[in-house]
């Protein structure tokens, strides 16, 4: 089943080979991330992400290609252009990220906090009103 719904949203990668369905993401899932991992498998100064039950990321097109990028975290990505779209962590099985620059529709979608901010470049000024969390944002460590 595709198409966007008031609970679904679709999205997609660069070159369209790589679609996929998901819970249309809420309040307090969504969050700028400034790790230098993130950065560098984007090719970005930030990734913005939102959080869904793994579960609930339903792929409708070409399989996402994994990449291990460390013990705890698979990363998934288009195998033909690319394109990020997805974080895994061990940490926290029941979840997975997703790129919310690859939702059909991200513009109706704003991030609600900055997460691993002593990584931050120091020149990026973006959504500067946000709260800041130094490292995971599930752990206690608000700024």
């Amino acid at each position: 089943m595709s198409g966007e719904t008031n609970n679904h949203r679709t999205g997609h990668c660069l070159c369209g080979a790589v679609r996929y369905r998901v819970p249309t993401p809420s309040e307090g899932e969504i969050a700028h991330c400034h790790c230098s991992m993130c950065r560098r498998a984007a090719g970005a100064v930030a990734v913005t992400w939102f959080t869904v039950p793994t579960e609930g990321l339903e792929m409708l097109g070409t399989p996402l290609e994994i990449y291990k990028s460390s013990a705890e975290v698979e990363r998934g990505f288009c195998p033909t252009c690319h394109t990020p779209i997805s974080f895994w962590s061990s940490k926290y099985p029941d979840t997975i990220d997703v790129t919310l620059a690859t939702l059909d529709h991200p513009e109706e979608f704003a991030a609600q906090m900055h997460i691993w901010t002593e990584s931050r470049l120091p020149w990026l000024k973006l959504d500067t009103h946000l709260p800041d969390r130094l490292g995971d944002p599930d752990e206690d460590d608000l700024h």
